[in-house]
């Protein structure tokens, strides 16, 4: 069973996303601005998801994860939740 280990920052708006991701392609830190602006509850660990399973997230964020580029900012991906940046840390 494939797994996986990521970050990332949920916002409400598509357009906040895009904003925060033009920071982070400038050098910002990506656990600070997923603890200043993440609506997750992972948020307060610098948007660390741990490690997780194939099918445990909701479709598009696992397809994002599972098939993305690692350690490389992936999104806005759109989910029922928001829109997610996400940072694919290992998975294997």
């Amino acid at each position: 069973m494939m797994k996986a280990a990521a970050l990332h920052i949920l916002v409400k708006t598509r357009a906040e996303c895009d904003a925060l991701k033009q920071k982070l392609a400038k050098g910002a830190s990506f656990a600070e601005l997923a603890r200043r602006h993440s609506l997750c509850p992972s948020g307060k660990r610098g948007g660390d998801l741990g490690e997780f399973r194939r099918g445990q997230m909701v479709a598009a964020f696992d397809k994002a994860v599972f098939s993305g580029e690692l350690l490389t900012v992936l999104g806005p991906i759109k989910t029922q939740f928001g829109y997610h940046l996400i940072k694919v840390l290992y998975r294997g």
